[in-house]
């Protein structure tokens, strides 16, 4: 097998599409690598439900053309390849969610926010794995097996976007979709040391009908704060089918000036979550970080206790466990063990605890809120572990600090920022633990100013590159 430059495997996707307008690099070339990168990567993370690569050749073949032509509307994402979730609809494609009960689902249209990539000049060359129906933390699921972390096989790459983070992660893709409704776009951010941003709710179209869900948004996955800062420019805006999306639409600055005398709260367990050691020690690091470069650091506590957990997974198992339920009831045997937790857990629910949980989200702003609006930014965690098999069942025993966790919420500190759903989140690499895996924070501003939470990534991205230097990557 030829062996792929990784440097160019690795290089941020904002450097590729200059690269090819200068000349240097030909969309031929740059895919030709990619594929090369995932005939090597894919037999060990199995980030991919199927891929597209005769297609998106002949796009990098017309986009090598155009180049070449110096044509005057070269678009600005113009013969990049974008990995995207076997989640979201892509027109002709088989999109399974990850389910036997959809394996031969084939989508009549292209969902509105992935079509804007595409009417940028972009294409897919890969769909990337998905738990079923988007359930869980690990992406794992009886139509397409376990996919890993590149940063170590035995661990999960997050969910539900796990694919996509581990195909970051590998050099097989610049950028790739995900979706977060409890986390789905962080989790495996941080699982595989990539950047995942969660838009405020109604930023970004959508397609479905968890349009009009307050905790679900689609959003970018890049190696880089710019290059999803550049990925997030495409995707955002206002569209006519879907009324839940916020006019206008919102322009994120590719630049940002100094940290320097900017107030940045901080809070290492949101006052109630297990965090090991090491994600406590690259938390403090990069805190120490953004102190360095001028930032004033204050810890706060926002208030909150594990009933909101609690309550977040009956809002989750009353509307999206409804949902799955309706599903699995039309053939049970065909259900991963994930569903199956989901709809039990559906069952258990009740209309006066969904009622409860907006109460809970009302509460949560009430304390959190002042906070944002006195500083700048907030910082947490992503999750508070790491070391969680890739193949983990709900009903497998997940220990933080010797203590026994929930297997579905107690590991990641994710989900109260759905409830808080305006809100955008970053999650950004922290560094890398003694045990060998990435760990993440999250990044968080005040509802619909996005632009905040980018500036501190991006701030922290030069202090300490992350994937585009050769020592941080996965040795895999």
């Amino acid at each position: 097998m030829t062996t792929p430059d990784l440097d160019l495997c690795y290089a941020p996707a904002i450097d590729i599409l200059a690269r090819f307008r200068d000349g240097t690099l030909s969309p031929v070339e740059y895919l030709t690598t990619l594929i090369v990168r995932a005939e090597q990567t894919e037999p060990k993370i199995n980030a991919f439900t199927a891929t597209h690569f005769d297609k998106a050749m002949d796009h990098a073949k017309r986009a090598e053309a155009r180049y070449a032509a110096k044509a005057d509307d070269l678009a600005v994402l113009e013969g990049l390849p974008i990995a995207v979730k076997d989640e979201v609809d892509l027109i002709g494609e088989v999109v399974t969610q990850g389910s036997l009960y959809y394996k031969d689902e084939v989508a009549t249209e292209t969902h509105f926010a992935i079509q804007r990539l595409f009417d940028a000049g972009a294409y897919y060359h890969a769909q990337t794995t998905t738990p079923e129906f988007c359930s869980a933390g690990v992406t794992d699921s009886r139509i397409h097996g376990t996919t890993r972390t590149p940063w170590g096989l035995d661990y999960t790459c997050g969910g539900s976007s796990g694919g996509s983070g581990a195909s970051l992660a590998a050099g097989s893709s610049p950028l790739a979709t995900g979706s977060d409704i409890g986390g789905s776009i962080r989790i495996p951010a941080a699982c595989c040391g990539v950047v995942g941003y969660k838009p405020p709710y109604g930023r970004n179209p959508d397609n479905t009908a968890f349009a009009y869900d307050m905790y679900a948004v689609v959003g970018p996955m890049g190696r880089t704060v710019g290059d999803v800062a550049l990925m997030q420019n495409v995707l955002c805006g206002p569209h006519p089918l879907d009324n839940a999306s916020i006019r206008p639409k919102y322009e994120l600055p590719m630049t940002h000036g100094s940290l320097k005398g900017k107030k940045i709260a901080w809070s290492m367990d949101l006052g109630y979550f297990e965090v090991d050691e090491h994600v406590r020690k690259n938390t403090m690091q990069t805190l120490k970080v953004l102190q360095d470069l001028g930032a004033e650091l204050v810890e706060v506590n926002p208030g909150w206790s594990a009933e909101a957990d609690r309550l977040v997974a009956v809002y989750l198992d009353h509307l999206f466990g409804g949902y799955m339920a309706s599903v699995v009831a039309t053939d049970p045997s065909l259900a991963s063990n994930w569903a199956r937790y989901c709809v039990e857990a559906n069952q258990g629910t009740t209309s006066e605890e969904f009622y409860a949980a907006y109460e809970m989200q009302a509460e949560m702003a009430r304390s959190f809120g002042p906070i944002l609006e006195d500083c700048y930014a907030f910082i947490c965690p992503t999750l508070g572990h790491h070391e969680i098999p890739a193949d983990q069942n709900p009903w497998d025993e997940v220990k933080i600090n010797g203590k026994v966790v929930d297997p579905m919420y107690g590991w990641c500190m994710c989900h109260p920022f759905n409830m808080l759903g305006r809100c955008p989140v970053l999650s950004v690499p922290s560094g890398i633990g003694g045990n060998g895996l990435p760990t993440g924070i999250q990044i968080v501003a005040r509802h619909l100013d996005d632009a905040r939470v980018f500036h501190v990534g991006q701030a922290l991205e030069q202090a300490a590159p992350w994937l585009t230097h050769v020592g941080n990557r996965p040795a895999i």
